[in-house]
C-alpha cells in the first residue's frame, strides 16, 4: 500500500478564481505577481532577479497557473511538465485557512462563516464583555481590522502599561488576541483564547489565535514563533480521519493540526519556520509506513510576507521551499505521491492586508508518476484522489483525478 503527502504552501494562490470579483478581488495572482515582479527587477531585497523556482517549475508551475488563469502574463514559466500540472477552485464560501485545508481533506465548508465588520469597534461588547469576565482581564484594546505587525505598533506599548490585550480581526473569520509573551504569559494568553473560542465558536467565527509578542517599545516589538489556533472542530470526517480509520497514521505538520482541532491526528508536529517544518516533513517519511499520510502547512509565505506585503520575502521564501523538494523527492518510494497545493491566494502586490480568493496550483509527483495535465479541478477533487491513491473507499465530496 503506498503513502500520500499533500504539503501546503499557505497562501500560494494562481488567481482565475471565477468568484473572486465576489470578493473583491478580481485580478489577484499571488504566484503570477511575484513572478512578475520578480523579472522586471521589483523584488530585489535579500534576493536578486527571476524567481528561482527550477523544481516547481519542472514539476508544472507554470501550465497550473495557466490552467487557473490563461491569459496571464508569466514570463520564464514554459517548461515542459514532468509530473501532475493543473489548478483547483474552491467552493466554500471564504478565503480563510481552515475552509481551504477542509476542503482539501474532502469536506468543503457546509455553513457561511460570521465576519466581524470593518467598524470601530468591529469587535462588539457582547463578545469582549464575556471574554473579559471570564478570562479575568481588565479589558481590551484595538478591537478592529488590522493585521499583525501594525497592530503592535500601535497598540503594544500600551498593552504593556495596562495589561490589556490586543483584540482584532480581518476580513477572514477570525478573532485574534495578541499580548506580550512574558510580562501577560504565554500560558495565560493561551488560556485565555481557549475562553475566546468557547465564546466564538458557536457564532461560527472559525479560529481564535493568539499572537504572542516580544519586546520593550514599538521599534523593537517581534511576534514570536508560539501562535496558537484555536479552531472549530470540522463537522464531518476528512481524509485524516478515513486514514486513521483504515488503520493507518497521519502525521499533522505545522499547524495542521490547531486546523483541525486535532480531529483524525495521530502524530502532530509543529516547527518555528518553513524550513523547520520541511525538516519534520522529511523525518515523518523515516517513519511512515505503507497507508499513512503526511500533511503539511508551511504558513511563513501567508503571515510573514503575504500579510506583510513583502514581494521580495514572498519570493525568497518560494525559492527556499522550492530548494527542498530534491531532499523531498529522495527519501520517496515506490508508490508515494505526493501534492504541493495552497489553501488561498495572500498576493503581496494586491491592495489591503488580507487573503485574496484565487485559485490554487496542484503539483503532483512520485516515483513513476507520469506527467499529467489535470486543468481546474476542486479542492476537494485533491483529498479525494490522494484517498483514492490510498485505497479508501471514495468520500462525499470531489472525486479522484487520476
Amino acid at each position: 500500500m503506498p503513502r500520500a503527502i499533500l504539503i501546503v504552501i499557505d497562501s500560494a494562490g494562481c488567481g482565475g478564481a471565477p468568484d473572486a470579483a465576489a470578493f473583491g478581488d478580481e485580478g489577484s495572482n499571488t504566484f503570477g505577481h511575484i513572478i512578475q515582479a520578480c523579472a522586471a527587477g521589483r523584488a530585489e531585497q535579500n534576493r536578486s532577479g527571476p524567481l528561482q523556482v527550477p523544481n516547481m517549475g519542472a514539476i508544472g508551475l507554470g501550465a497550473a497557473i495557466r490552467a487557473a488563469d490563461p491569459s496571464f502574463d508569466l514570463p520564464g514559466f514554459d517548461e515542459v511538465p514532468t509530473g501532475i500540472h493543473g489548478a483547483a477552485t474552491e467552493v466554500s464560501i471564504g478565503k480563510d485557512t481552515p475552509s481551504g485545508h477542509w476542503e482539501l481533506a474532502g469536506l468543503p465548508v457546509p455553513w457561511n462563516w460570521h465576519y466581524f465588520p470593518d467598524g470601530d469597534p468591529s469587535i462588539p461588547a457582547e463578545v469582549t464583555g464575556p471574554i473579559i469576565a471570564r478570562g479575568n482581564i481588565p479589558g481590551t484594546l484595538c478591537n478592529r481590522h488590522s493585521s499583525g505587525m501594525p497592530v503592535l505598533h500601535a497598540y503594544g506599548e500600551e498593552h504593556i502599561a495596562t495589561g490589556k490585550p490586543i483584540f482584532y480581526t480581518s476580513v477572514d473569520s477570525v478573532l485574534q488576541i495578541a499580548a506580550h509573551e512574558e510580562k501577560f504569559g504565554l500560558d495565560r494568553l493561551y488560556a485565555l483564547c481557549e475562553t475566546a473560542a468557547e465564546i466564538v465558536h458557536p457564532m461560527r467565527v472559525g479560529r481564535v489565535i493568539a499572537r504572542p509578542f516580544l519586546g520593550e517599545t514599538s521599534e523593537t516589538f517581534t511576534r514570536t514563533p508560539n501562535r496558537r489556533d484555536f479552531a472549530i472542530t470540522p463537522p464531518d470526517n476528512t481524509l485524516l480521519d478515513r486514514v486513521v480509520a483504515a488503520g493507518g497514521r497521519t502525521f499533522a505538520i505545522g499547524k495542521i493540526s490547531d486546523i483541525f482541532a486535532h480531529k483524525g491526528v495521530t502524530d502532530a508536529s509543529k516547527g518555528k519556520s518553513d524550513m523547520d517544518n520541511f525538516d519534520r516533513t522529511l523525518q515523518a517519511l523515516d517513519e511512515a509506513r505503507s497507508g499513512d499520510f503526511i500533511f503539511t502547512n508551511l504558513v511563513d509565505s501567508d503571515t510573514l510576507y503575504g500579510h506583510q506585503r513583502d514581494v521580495s520575502g514572498y519570493a525568497a521564501n518560494l525559492e527556499l521551499i522550492d530548494g527542498r523538494i530534491p531532499g523531498l523527492m529522495a527519501k520517496l518510494r515506490d508508490g508515494d505521491l505526493v501534492f504541493i497545493t495552497a489553501d488561498h491566494g495572500n498576493d503581496p502586490t494586491w491592495r489591503g492586508t488580507d487573503h485574496t480568493r484565487e485559485r490554487v496550483p496542484v503539483l503532483g509527483f512520485g516515483p513513476g508518476i507520469q506527467p499529467r495535465a489535470i486543468g481546474t479541478v476542486g479542492f476537494a477533487d485533491v483529498g479525494e484522489t490522494l484517498a483514492a491513491h490510498l485505497g479508501l473507499t471514495a468520500g462525499r465530496h470531489g472525486r479522484s483525478f487520476l
